[in-house]
């Protein structure tokens, strides 16, 4: 014990000479803080609204010092802009957490990777085998088929004639995503019809489930590195655990690929796991089994949960404002009718059901503090100095609901992103990020938020008569809603030939 208490001295003294060293003369505004912990004792959650109060408080852009990291947390689109444009490349780096150590395999994934030839291979490989247009093309049948195996199951389960069923959403929007992902990635689905293994599905959403909360916890040891000498409340133990149950998981996929008995009816579509295995052919040495499984639990944790909440949330806000509802189906029988099921194709042609998605990410991003960056040489952000190896967070939730770019900020109104009226789109908004390390899977994301939208408000009708939704946030990395939304609904009457393949489907 006497040599921890003497390393948690030398430490203090440490931390404390840094910090008072660390602050220049022309460095952004901070409140006050304490020797060693700096403003971690401060923190509260949900971190995007207390970032966004001591913003209001000091300025647009402030600096933090969280233990031994110097932070610079930005709550202004032009200072974002900056960081992601003429110090792009400074920021593209990321801070070595202990979560990326384990959950990134050992910093190699794209999220996790640093900015280097390594990180620009993977970027590659995303933009052009996985979400490039030709390839998202190529699924467009299985995210078309998967919403339509929803809507068939929301009028099976439908049996009151003369009133709304009510449903809990989360759990529904949540299966259908991942039965998107997993359908693109491996060639199976893990819910509703045909389903090969059940056990295996509620393995994996055990593991995304875990992930996220993980993720959303503040590991101390990440500030103070004494604590993560000590393991403290067993951050690694536990990421070592979930990292093992992710890693396997992964490689069941790869190896049922590599034998060939993948199945799931998927006949000759070629799949991501496929073109990876194809990548590895040409370069087994760079393209190892780990790389692959890096690139597969990105795709499979960062393409479920984020769009299932974002669709939830555009039904909650719906639901809200009946008529809003009611303009966006009077958009999808203008523009598509009633005897098909909306299409991608359609889209383009839906610019009020485009406006509400961007309403919806506007108000309740996905990621309402940008992941994480750091800076790899001193730069000026803002006027101010900015050190090396400082930790950048840009509140896209604060700069999203600024008053001095959104008249009525915290209001639901698509009508200001629409085609008329998208001048402050995209200086004020950014829910996909900004610059080199923005989203890749954006396309994506916006043809299943909109094909799945669309479907409902297209096929259904929805009970907007009784108490408004609960719009409360929960705790969680991504957002989640305080309370899952149950919401009452009711086929439109030419659902049931659409679905039973009278008309076209």
């Amino acid at each position: 014990m006497d040599l921890i208490r003497y390393l948690a001295i030398f430490f203090a003294i440490l931390l404390l000479l840094f910090t008072r060293l660390g602050r220049g003369k022309n460095s952004p505004p901070y409140p006050p803080s304490l020797p060693v912990l700096g403003h971690l004792h401060l923190l509260k959650k949900p971190l995007h609204r207390f970032l966004a109060a001591l913003s209001a408080r000091y300025g647009p852009i402030i600096s933090l010092r969280l233990g031994s990291r110097p932070v610079l947390v930005i709550s202004s689109p032009d200072a974002a802009e900056e960081c992601f444009s003429k110090n792009d490349v400074i920021f593209a780096n990321r801070p070595r957490f202990l979560a990326g150590k384990h959950l990134g395999y050992n910093y190699t994934t794209i999220v996790w990777a640093s900015y280097g030839h390594h990180w620009r291979n993977l970027r590659r490989i995303a933009t052009v085998e996985i979400f490039s247009t030709a390839r998202l093309h190529s699924f467009s049948g299985i995210r078309r088929e998967e919403v339509m195996v929803l809507v068939r199951r929301l009028v099976s389960d439908f049996n009151d004639e003369d009133g709304y069923r009510k449903v809990q959403m989360k759990k529904t929007f949540f299966e259908l995503t991942l039965n998107v992902m997993m359908r693109m990635i491996a060639g199976k689905r893990y819910y509703g019809e045909d389903v090969e293994d059940s056990e295996e599905a509620r393995r994996f959403q055990e593991i995304v489930e875990e992930t996220f909360a993980l993720s959303a916890t503040t590991n101390l040891g990440d500030f103070l590195p004494i604590l993560r000498f000590l393991d403290y409340r067993g951050a690694e133990r536990k990421l070592k655990r979930l990292q093992e149950k992710r890693d396997a998981f992964m490689q069941g996929l790869i190896d049922e690929h590599r034998r060939g008995d993948h199945g799931g009816g998927e006949g000759r579509r070629k799949t991501i796991i496929d073109v990876l295995l194809s990548l590895q052919q040409g370069d087994p040495e760079y393209y190892t089994d780990e790389i692959i499984k890096g690139v597969l639990v990105v795709l499979l944790t960062a393409g479920t949960d984020t769009t299932a909440v974002t669709i939830e949330w555009a039904m909650s806000l719906l639901l809200n404002h009946p008529e809003a509802l009611k303009k966006a189906r009077e958009e999808l029988d203008l523009q598509v009718g009633q005897d098909r099921l909306v299409d991608e194709s359609d889209l383009p042609k839906l610019p009020f059901l485009h406006a509400i998605i961007n309403e919806t990410l506007r108000l309740y991003p996905p990621a309402p503090i940008l992941p994480a960056h750091e800076s790899s040489e001193d730069c000026i952000v803002g006027g101010y100095r900015v050190p090396r190896g400082t930790v950048l967070l840009v509140n896209a939730w604060a700069i999203q609901r600024d008053p001095r770019l959104w008249p009525e900020p915290t209001s639901f109104r698509p009508e200001r992103l629409s085609e008329a009226g998208r001048e402050n789109e995209p200086h004020g908004m950014l829910p996909f990020g900004l610059g080199r390390r923005g989203c890749p899977g954006e396309g994506l994301a916006m043809r299943v938020v909109g094909l799945a939208l669309g479907a409902l408000v297209q096929c259904f009708e929805w009970d907007c008569s009784g108490e408004p939704v609960d719009l409360s946030e929960g705790a969680g990395l991504t957002m989640p809603k305080a309370e899952p939304l149950v919401a009452g609904y009711r086929p439109r009457r030419f659902v049931r030939n659409l679905v039973e393949g009278r008309v076209e489907g």
